[in-house]
């Protein structure tokens, strides 16, 4: 027979996690001491609720008084948990609450979501990646940004905060090409990825011209990853005397910054794809890394992937933006060959745009060639891509 007191706990869980303010209010008003308890999990009603971005679930239990600070048996406080989620909203209440009454700015927060993994203050500049003299000048300029992993764990540092007031953050280590170049000259024995340039609008927008040839000069901050496997930190101790490789990963990344969450995303995404297709998929025989670490070319003569474009030789993490073309008139996509359907059917012609292509201006043009046509974006497509 199972505990009573477990019952109520696992009833007080089961409330927040559907969102039930009022069965949620009337529980805790006969048995308040539950607010903490955790099940075997290390979960606790805070937790579910901001699991689930139920605000009005977390908002009650924050000013009933419960614990924020606890910690499951992941390492996952409530707000690590709702910043996973993408429940911005939450994020907000629980970063802003220090218990009882909710400011009134936030009474009315309306649901708000973002993906963790997404923002970045990288441009990733795809079409770079068949340059192959600028990637080797970029490799070896000193403003250049290297982030290290080994077995698909980054190098990462704690920073003390200067006032003192909160805990340590924990930051991407970012190494320059002095601090690489034993392993950048064995690349049998590492896998090394071009992420993009720092985005910097203000040399796009001036009236200069953009000088990115890869020189001295070139003011485009490149920033790679680097994948070794079962090496140590102590050579990089040097420069950061607190850096260690974050594990477990996937709890832990969420202790970075939403941006450095992106820029890590990004780069274990595309060494992860490696670590997986180190032979060809189509031949099994070996193969070489190209365009920038975005493509594994089979070196055995004749093998069928050689021929054409073959979604095996990618990885495929670029976004994707898609284009429609519409009658102005009834609003209807439109085919580029109209013979293949019939005209019951609402066809359509949509393309994926390489975020190094023209996108937009490319179809526009396409499509002012035909009569009566214009061009929206797909819902929930990004208008334009990063």
């Amino acid at each position: 027979m199972q505990n009573p007191k477990k019952e109520m706990v696992a009833q007080l869980h089961n409330i927040c996690a559907l969102g039930d303010t009022a069965k949620l209010n009337v529980l805790l008003s006969h048995s308040s001491s539950l607010i903490n308890e955790t099940a075997e999990n290390g979960w606790t009603a805070l937790m579910y609720g901001a699991r689930n971005g139920h605000f009005d679930v977390v908002k009650s239990l924050l000013e009933k008084g419960c614990d924020k600070s606890l910690v499951n048996k992941s390492r996952q406080t409530a707000l690590d948990i709702a910043k996973f989620w993408g429940h911005k909203h939450i994020v907000n209440l629980l970063s802003n609450s220090k218990g009882g009454p909710i400011p009134h700015v936030l009474v009315n927060a309306e649901e708000e979501y973002e993906n963790y993994f997404s923002s970045t203050f990288l441009d990733r500049r795809s079409d770079k990646r068949t340059g192959t003299d600028w990637l080797k000048a970029k490799q070896t300029q000193a403003s250049s940004v290297y982030i290290v992993f080994s077995n698909l764990n980054p190098l990462v540092t704690l920073i003390e905060a200067k006032d003192g007031s909160k805990d340590p953050e924990i930051k991407l280590c970012r190494l320059q090409v002095e601090d690489v170049k034993e392993y950048l000259s064995k690349p049998d024995d590492a896998v090394l990825v071009f992420l993009g340039v720092e985005k910097q609008s203000s040399i796009h927008h001036s009236g200069e011209v953009n000088r990115d040839w890869g020189g001295q000069d070139d003011p485009l901050i490149a920033w790679f990853a680097l994948n070794i496997n079962d090496i140590s930190t102590d050579q990089f101790k040097r420069k950061y005397e607190d850096c260690y490789f974050l594990q477990p990963p996937m709890t832990a990344f969420l202790q970075l910054t939403h941006k450095e969450a992106g820029v890590l995303a990004q780069a274990r995404a595309v060494l992860a794809w490696h670590s997986r297709y180190r032979f060809c998929p189509t031949c099994g025989g070996a193969t070489s890394i190209d365009e920038g670490g975005y493509k594994r070319t089979c070196l055995k003569e004749g093998c069928p992937s050689l021929k054409g474009v073959h979604n095996t030789s990618y990885p495929r993490v670029d976004h994707l933006p898609i284009y429609c073309a519409v009658l102005c008139e009834c609003h209807e996509c439109v085919f580029v060959n109209e013979c293949m359907f019939s005209s019951v059917y609402a066809s359509r012609l949509s393309k994926a745009i390489n975020p190094a292509g023209e996108g937009e201006p490319y179809i526009r043009r396409k499509v002012n060639a035909w009569d009566h046509c214009t061009v929206n974006h797909a819902p929930g497509s990004p208008p334009t891509s990063d």
